[in-house]
This record gives C-alpha cells, sequence and structure tokens, in this order.
C-alpha cells in the first residue's frame, strides 16, 4: 500500500513505555507526529529525541501528540526516556511491521556494508487520521521546529 498525501495513514498497535498499547485509531480527535529514528542512545537520534523533547509543550499546545518509534525494546526506550527525560511516549516496533507500512524500513549503506534499518522519517497527521505531511531522510537540525510550524499551520 502506497502513502499518500491526504489519503488514511495506516493503522497500528505498538507497545508504549508506558507500559499500554498505543492503536492510532485511539489518537483520532488530536493531530499526531510521529518520527521514526534509528536506535535509542545514538547521537543524532539523542538530539533529534531531545529536540522533540523541548518542542514537546509546544506541540501540546497545538492539540498535538508526539510518537517516537524505533525497533529498539521497551526496556531500551525506558532507559532513553530515564537518562533524556523524554515527555512523550516511545513505541517499540520490534518486528519492524509498521516501519514496513511506513515505508521507513529500507536498505541502508554504511561504510560499505549493506543492511535494512529505519530510514529518519516523520510524519504528520491530522485529528482526522489523514496524511497531512511527511519528511524523509530527515536532517535533525531545525527539525523539530520545521515540523511544529506544519502543526500551527494545519491548526490555523
Amino acid at each position: 500500500m502506497a502513502l499518500v498525501m491526504g489519503k488514511k495513514a495506516p493503522k497500528f498497535k505498538l507497545p508504549a513505555s508506558n507500559g499500554e498499547t498505543v492503536s492510532l485509531m485511539d489518537l483520532r480527535g488530536q493531530n499526531v507526529v510521529i518520527f521514526f529514528y534509528p536506535k535509542d542512545m545514538t547521537p543524532t537520534c539523542t538530539e533529534q529525541a531531545c529536540d522533540m523533547r523541548d518542542a514537546y509543550h509546544q506541540f501540546s499546545g497545538e492539540n498535538t501528540i508526539v510518537l517516537g518509534i524505533s525497533t529498539d525494546s521497551i526496556k531500551s526506550h525506558l532507559n532513553f526516556i530515564g537518562k533524556k527525560e523524554l515527555p512523550y511516549l516511545l513505541l517499540s516496533d520490534e518486528a519492524h511491521k509498521v516501519c514496513e507500512q511506513y515505508e521507513v524500513w529500507q536498505m541502508k549503506k554504511l561504510y560499505g556494508r549493506e543492511y535494512m534499518g529505519i530510514v529518519r522519517s516523520t510524519f504528520l497527521i491530522d485529528t482526522a487520521g489523514n496524511f497531512v505531511r511527511e519528511w524523509r531522510k530527515v536532517k535533525v537540525k531545525g527539525h523539530a521546529l520545521e515540523v511544529l510550524e506544519a502543526v500551527k499551520e494545519l491548526n490555523k
């Protein structure tokens, strides 16, 4: 299934860092920012998570939920949240099913080695569950504020 802006985002249910299961359907009525990132506690992922943390209250003020998704375990997520004081939920997609649905599970190359992994991407989903914006191959610097601006524009 190809992802199409303006169309429904793929539904999912994933275990969350608060011990519950998060379903996209349960979040209707709020905007949702989902950022997919490769790995807890790595330098770039930490910078991205902390930038989202620093903008979190502004997102909340715009009726917007922030969710981070990686293939790390809940235990790893809890460690990451504790060390970096992240106020939002991290979801665990260890089988990378949701990553595949959102087309972020792709062949990557590092130091000449090829492997499957998450391509850093962010999605903005509106209150009705439709895709509004996507950012692929995200460069972290300034990204959280760019997403926040898109949320504000959406809410006008």
